[in-house]
């Protein structure tokens, strides 16, 4: 046996959505959106018969999850800076002193402190982990998923799930 890399990155692994990055209580950007791509490396032992598994499950999975953000406005719920609520149909969002208003059928909220790629990739990261038995049983070492909001402009996260 020994350690190799697979790699994921599909056409499919992408989505557009919508955001602002908040850079302090009272500096934010305006409204603007992103094309994403994500990509997916898995750390892992390859076993006598030069095959480590079935991979597609995972890029199914990212998939999946591109395909949810896909075309929304991302908004983090974890932030210290916003107040974010849901009302008759609307999500109501209290920055500093603005006050902004969107459908709920826009908003995709997510549980995180900003919308930037660094935090979006440890979210899909922690997405991937939730099904972390199926991670054992396939003899994976480490996750990375990296996210990039346009070309040469990217964050990755990385959780090691056991020593190689």
């Amino acid at each position: 046996m020994h350690i190799s890399i697979i790699e994921l990155h599909k056409e499919s692994m992408s989505f557009s959505a919508a955001h602002f990055t908040i850079f302090s209580k009272t500096h934010r950007e305006n409204l603007h959106g992103h094309n994403y791509q994500v990509s997916v490396k898995l750390e892992l032992m390859v076993g006598e018969n030069g095959l480590s598994f079935d991979y597609r499950d995972y890029r199914y999975k990212m998939n999946d999850l591109c395909k949810n953000l896909h075309q929304g406005l991302l908004i983090p719920t974890l932030s210290p800076y916003l107040t974010v609520k849901e009302q008759d149909g609307l999500v109501l969002v209290h920055y500093a002193d603005e006050k902004m208003t969107f459908l709920k059928r826009d908003v995709i909220l997510i549980a995180i402190r900003n919308i930037t790629v660094e935090e979006l990739s440890k979210w899909f990261t922690e997405q991937l982990l939730q099904d972390y038995d199926q991670l054992v049983h396939d003899h994976i070492i480490s996750v990375s998923i990296q996210v990039f909001s346009g070309l040469g402009q990217s964050g990755a996260y990385t959780k090691k799930l056991r020593h190689s």
